[in-house]
């Protein structure tokens, strides 16, 4: 997928070293007491980089999408009242989730490119049993309160979707009042895709949904698997065969970035997502993402009039092998979508994509 290219798209970001060379390792098998002690030391990993003490904090064998229905399926009844936040496209799959297990779904409507409006989320219904909300939007760049949406969520379970803020931004699960979360792998974290980081704490698990719609997906299954859910030392029963390889790869990334220590993960995304933003518009381009919300793994910038949107993209991949992503939605001709995620954030890759970004606009 990497093919010797640049990735700064939203999607997979370039591997470390650690996350790659541990593909190339002889495999394990799944039940092979190393491969469950890496599986144990993955699960204390997460749990760091989530900002939780969560038992029930592992990595599910699918991606972001398999978690973001897991979080779902386990913990929505049907009938249940659902708050979504919808700024972007991933609050948009949110609702659609919600609905397929029977939730009613109430959806607060945001413009795109504009954080979550958190007075009007939580006063959208006087009694959701769930309050749902993206922390990064990747389809707009823009980072949304979530610690705010905690401290007003009452009784609701709070629902976040963190694929593009792990790892990259301030993520504080426990302090910030998430009950259920998932992530992806391929964005800050610097891994393939392929795992959903995911955790639950036992206020929403013991809430869950007795036999969720997914038998691949059942958290109560799921736990056995991974030692009670991640619990070093618990009990283990089989359920899937889990994916060794990606599983060593996610150890060998996250022991990279707690190697380097998350505050100082934390500050050069934002050094680099700074550093871009200000270069693109001393180019004299528009950002998109509202001012003071913009991620600074995930910029959004506006497509000048008159530019191809599609043809630039071209002739940076092919000319700079550089890859950026169109926008989503109906900003999918007239939005770039910039990521610099983990091994990425860094001052080289921004003069970089600035450099070939001006050569290419030069030529349109």
């Amino acid at each position: 997928m990497i093919r010797e290219r640049h990735l700064f798209g939203p999607g997979p970001s370039n591997p470390y070293p650690e996350a790659t060379r541990a593909l190339a390792e002889p495999l394990l098998g799944h039940l092979d007491p190393e491969f469950l002690r890496i599986m144990d030391e993955t699960c204390d990993m997460l749990r760091t980089v989530w900002g939780t003490d969560n038992a029930r904090t592992l990595p599910l064998s699918a991606t972001g999408s398999a978690g973001m229905e897991a979080a779902f399926v386990n913990t929505v009844h049907p009938g249940d009242v659902v708050v979504v936040a919808v700024n972007g496209l991933f609050g948009q799959r949110m609702t659609d989730v919600a609905a397929r297990c029977g939730a009613e779904v109430v959806a607060v409507e945001h413009d795109w490119g504009q954080p979550v409006d958190v007075d009007r989320v939580l006063s959208a219904h006087p009694s959701p049993a769930i309050i749902a909300a993206v922390h990064a939007e990747t389809s707009t760049g823009v980072r949304s309160d979530i610690a705010a949406l905690g401290a007003g969520k009452g009784d609701a379970l709070l629902l976040t979707d963190a694929v593009t803020s792990i790892g990259g931004i301030e993520l504080r699960a426990d302090d910030w009042g998430v009950d259920i979360g998932y992530a992806g792998t391929q964005k800050c974290l610097g891994v393939a895709p392929g795992l959903a980081p995911f955790t639950i704490n036992d206020r929403a698990f013991e809430r869950r949904v007795e036999k969720p719609r997914s038998w691949y997906l059942d958290l109560g299954m799921l736990g056995g698997y991974v030692g009670e859910a991640g619990v070093k030392g618990g009990q283990r029963t089989y359920h899937h065969t889990a994916p060794t390889a990606m599983v060593a790869s996610l150890h060998g990334g996250l022991t990279r970035i707690l190697d380097e220590g998350l505050d100082a993960v934390w500050a050069r995304h934002q050094e680099a997502g700074d550093t871009l933003q200000a270069g693109l518009q001393e180019m004299g381009l528009e950002l998109f993402a509202a001012e003071g919300s913009r991620l600074p793994e995930l910029t959004t910038v506006r497509v000048p009039d008159g530019v191809d949107s599609a043809g630039v993209r071209k002739e940076l991949l092919e000319r700079h092998g550089i890859e950026i992503g169109a926008g989503a939605g109906e900003h999918a001709t007239s939005v770039w979508r910039i990521g610099l995620m983990g091994r990425n954030a860094r001052p080289d890759a921004v003069l970089l994509v600035l450099a070939a970004l001006e050569d290419v606009l030069d030529r349109a």
